[in-house]
């Protein structure tokens, strides 16, 4: 392919949306060209389970960049159409327009989408899921007409709108088939309280339940549960995880993850074929932290792989991957996490978890064996979790009794740990 052909981005959620601005930023004057199957420009996701969700006005208010951006800086897009076809031999793709494209690089931003339940497809009465901002703009329109939603899974998702669902005055029930809330994401000490503060709340948490089926009728959703019970849900919504979108990616010969399914992508974000790249919650990469490869579906993630996959099509160094990062808001908290969970962490509290503090602040410090901190969280204390950063990507031991220490500064306690570990030992 010749050189002066264009960079492709198949997807124009975050990931595109990023890599595009980073392939500006790292000085490409070439052609960029970005094709979405949804027809708002790029816009944030982590808002429609919250702000959207309860306030129309933010529809405008939650894209990327600042309308304008795009053409400023000569990018392309072909919104509302779909990459049916790569041919990675040729570097060509087929549309569903019926253009095709020849392209010089190309980065797959596929994203995912909402799993949903068998037998409940796309477009049944009464039955929600939250990937998209039509999606959110659906869910917000039927919570206004009516006064009780049921939620199905208690993950990140799903709790966040079981908070704003309740916030805005509608009862709430929430089911997960898991003994605790967020189960793959949280010590158990830390779903404990939460699921607590959700209760406290008001909202009929249920944990350890199994749908044996879902049906929808005229009137409303009928759930019988595997124990024998039966619940009807007025309003249904599904939040039980995100399936990548990996078929023109399988189609394309691409090679995938065989466990998670995940496109597989080197540190910099090239796949098994030359010339196409993959960011985002589509793919899965190797994670130091866990020693394994994983699909990690997260904004920061996906920010991340995008700027690295931009540099390396672009033959630009490019700093690696900074640790990772999530947050989210619920039930009048601020939730951050820092670094991974994992098997073999052990937890220490700095500051008080009472679960009906109507304003908490804390964190929980998770240590490996050798008292490495691995992953923290934060609780109203975001500023306390970025001076822990340093901790984690030098990985060196720690005393959990001084990092927990109230009495002191954690700035301080921060700063004696990296100073004793850059002090030779005397033996």
């Amino acid at each position: 392919m010749t050189h002066d052909a264009p960079i492709l981005i198949v997807g124009a959620g975050q990931a595109g949306a990023t890599a595009a601005a980073a392939l500006r930023s790292y000085g490409h004057a070439g052609r960029i060209v970005m094709i979405g199957n949804e027809r708002p420009l790029p816009y944030e996701r982590p808002p429609l389970s919250k702000a959207v969700l309860s306030d129309a006005a933010m529809d405008e208010r939650i894209g990327i960049h600042p309308v304008g951006f795009h053409a400023e800086r000569s990018i392309e897009l072909w919104l509302g159409t779909e990459v049916t076809a790569i041919d990675a031999s040729r570097s060509v793709a087929q549309c569903s327009d019926g253009r095709s494209l020849a392209f010089r690089r190309c980065l797959l931003a596929t994203g995912g989408k909402a799993r949903r339940l068998p037998g409940l497809p796309e477009g049944t009465p009464r039955v929600h899921v939250v990937r998209t901002l039509a999606d959110a703009q659906a869910l917000r329109e039927a919570m206004a007409q009516h006064a009780a939603v049921t939620v199905l899974g208690a993950g990140f998702l799903g709790l966040e709108i079981a908070s704003t669902a309740c916030a805005l005055g509608l009862a709430v029930t929430v089911l997960e088939s898991a003994d605790r809330v967020l189960p793959r994401a949280v010590p158990p000490s830390f779903s404990a309280w939460l699921g607590q503060r959700v209760r406290d709340s008001g909202i009929d948490l249920r944990l350890g339940v199994r749908c044996a089926s879902v049906d929808a009728h005229a009137d409303g959703i009928a759930i019988a549960l595997a124990d024998g019970g039966r619940l009807d849900a007025a309003l249904l919504v599904v939040a039980i995880g995100l399936v990548p979108e990996v078929a023109l990616a399988r189609a394309s010969g691409l090679e995938l993850h065989p466990a998670n399914g995940g496109i597989r992508i080197d540190a910099q974000g090239r796949t098994s074929a030359p010339h196409i790249f993959a960011a985002g919650d589509c793919t899965s990469q190797f994670q130091p932290l866990l020693g394994e490869e994983i699909r990690l579906e997260s904004w920061q993630s996906a920010n991340e792989q995008a700027r690295i996959a931009a540099a390396a099509m672009l033959g630009v160094a490019a700093e690696g991957a900074a640790t990772p990062w999530f947050w989210t808001d619920q039930f009048g908290c601020n939730v951050q996490m820092l670094g991974m969970p994992a098997a073999g962490i052990a937890y220490h509290l700095r500051g008080q978890q009472a679960s009906g503090d109507p304003a908490p602040k804390f964190l929980q410090i998770g240590l490996d064996a050798e008292g490495r901190l691995r992953h923290a969280i934060a609780v109203n204390a975001g500023g306390d979790l970025r001076q822990l950063r340093a901790l984690i990507d030098q990985g060196v031991p720690c005393d959990a009794a001084r990092l927990c220490d109230a009495s002191t500064p954690l700035r301080q306690g921060v700063r004696d740990t990296l100073a004793a570990a850059s002090t030779p030992s005397l033996t």
